[in-house]
């Protein structure tokens, strides 16, 4: 035999120059809650090491991850009840704490990447990214909300906004809304498609933002398909999108590489709280070698085309590298 693939398995040293897809901690961006309060770390019981901190722990904690070679946080706030209501007001209050939040981690770590969540499920009595009338989530009324929230993230120093809502021409307004206002300089990276999945549930516990009534599948894509997230992106990059997003990750790896053959932006993978659960809870049973199973799974997701890597697992990645 001429040919014999196995001559270039036969070491590390062999393996290690030919390897196709290397991981490096600069994929990624690591998301964290945030809670009102002080001296405030609380596990979320759904996500084996993760946490809601307040705001001076949270500080700890990007500091700690910047030492490792984290240097991008996208931040979820979890609010009570008592401060949601329909409009989702409390987004875009100067005093809220997410928004002074934002402003301390910049002033704090200028060097830190600061991605926000744009959509009103965090501050809503309804639970929906949308506004809800009627039982319908509304569209078109929905943009001013998210205009004036994106507004108010650029103005307390976030670097990238996130627009997680899936409502039809967010992308646009938000763009118009931010350049009308001299923030040309802060991108947007568009959940451009965003399945209606079922491996949310964590995330949900965590921030508990479920929704109040029915589901959100009139706004989050279809998980049966496929080439609707060709139409989502077209829209997304003509409205001045800077990263294109696929949520989740590893159950859409055709859909990242499909956006990753068809467009000339980054594009971002979300590695969501569901998929880092099912492997904590694997390992915790002793089913799967955890270390492995997610080093395999984040390799995937890169394999697939993702530039970007926003992903639970990040700490954990970081500090193996070590």
């Amino acid at each position: 035999m001429l040919r014999r693939p196995r001559r270039n398995r036969k070491s590390t040293v062999i393996r290690e120059m030919v390897e196709e897809t290397r991981l490096s901690v600069k994929d990624f961006i690591f998301p964290v809650f945030l809670i009102e309060g002080v001296n405030q770390k609380i596990p979320v019981a759904s996500m084996p090491g993760i946490y809601r901190y307040s705001l001076d722990l949270l500080l700890e904690e990007v500091e700690s991850c910047l030492k490792l070679g984290i240097k991008a946080f996208d931040i979820f706030p979890a609010y009570p009840e008592d401060k949601k209501d329909k409009w989702a007001t409390e987004s875009y209050q100067p005093d809220t704490f997410y928004l002074k939040a934002i402003h301390k981690i910049k002033s704090t770590f200028p060097e830190a990447c600061v991605m926000t969540d744009v959509a009103m499920d965090p501050y809503s009595s309804d639970g929906h990214d949308g506004l809800v009338q009627n039982g319908k989530i509304l569209n078109d009324e929905t943009l001013e909300i998210l205009g004036k929230m994106a507004l108010a993230q650029a103005r307390a120093g976030a670097d990238i906004l996130g627009p997680s809502d899936m409502m039809d021409g967010r992308v646009g307004y938000i763009r118009q809304v931010l350049d009308e206002h001299d923030f040309t300089e802060v991108s947007i990276m568009s959940y451009t498609a965003k399945y209606a999945s079922a491996f949310y549930g964590p995330f949900r516990d965590a921030l508990d933002s479920a929704p109040k009534m029915g589901d959100k599948k009139s706004y989050q894509m279809d998980p049966a398909n496929y080439r609707e997230a060709l139409i989502e992106a077209d829209l997304d990059a003509e409205e001045g999108a800077d990263f294109l997003m696929v949520k989740p990750a590893l159950a859409y790896l055709d859909v990242i590489r499909l956006l990753n053959d068809n467009y000339n932006l980054p594009i971002a993978a979300y590695n969501v709280s569901g998929e880092y659960a099912m492997i904590k809870a694997a390992d915790e049973k002793g089913w799967l070698d955890g270390e492995r199973a997610m080093l395999e799974s984040l390799l995937s997701i890169k394999r697939a085309g993702a530039n970007v890597i926003l992903s639970y697992f990040a700490k954990e990645f970081a500090l193996l590298s070590k």
